[in-house]
């Protein structure tokens, strides 16, 4: 798998690979409590990285949200963070903690062997995951070779993370550190059971 960025942005690309994704953990409550704790004390990393990229690209951050803002917005609220299986809480405790868009597909359910970070082409869009039909002509997008799959505010339902799911693409939007990568991958370890090579 390879990774290619025809935008002028930095990303961080993991490919993860025999995973074991599973329901919902009750050993990963500790790092729910991290993350909602986390934004109680305002101890997250500062969402204006994400708000920047968005309106270099023309897209107005307060009514299309980055995911990472729109998970931090719910934590304030007083919701909880949202469960949906192993893998996918780990990119979401992260990503409320560090205010960095996190995408995740199903390598598994991805056509072609290239994803593309680029613009999505007028008309281009896809079904989200419970959502309707999400347009992304004019936005950063992720794409295989059968059409974009994801952006930074939502992934499609074609190539979602499900406990079927052996292997994985994890793409940061912003730029992370190697401590964050290292973070990372120590949590796919324990809660994927999954193998992490940096792209």
């Amino acid at each position: 798998m390879t990774v290619r960025t025809e935008l002028d942005i930095e990303v961080v690309t993991l490919e993860l690979h025999e995973l074991e994704v599973t329901e919902p953990r009750e050993d990963f409550e500790l790092e729910v409590k991290r993350a909602t704790q986390s934004v109680r004390n305002g101890d997250v990393g500062d969402p204006a990285p994400a708000r920047a990229l968005y309106r270099r690209f023309g897209i107005d951050p307060t009514r299309v949200r980055p995911s990472s803002e729109a998970l931090l917005r719910r934590l304030k609220k007083g919701e909880p963070l949202p469960r949906i299986n192993s893998l996918v809480d780990v990119a979401n405790s992260l990503s409320v903690q560090l205010q960095v868009p996190v995408g995740l597909y199903d390598l598994g359910k991805v056509r072609g062997d290239e994803l593309v970070v680029r613009l999505g082409a007028e008309g281009e869009s896809y079904s989200g995951i419970g959502k309707e039909r999400v347009n992304v002509a004019g936005r950063i997008c992720v794409a295989d070779a059968e059409g974009p799959i994801g952006n930074p505010s939502s992934d499609s339902a074609r190539t979602m993370i499900t406990t079927d799911t052996e292997r994985a693409a994890w793409i940061y939007f912003l730029p992370v550190n190697d401590e964050t990568i290292d973070r990372t991958a120590e949590l796919i370890a324990v809660f994927g059971r999954g193998l992490v090579r940096v792209l």
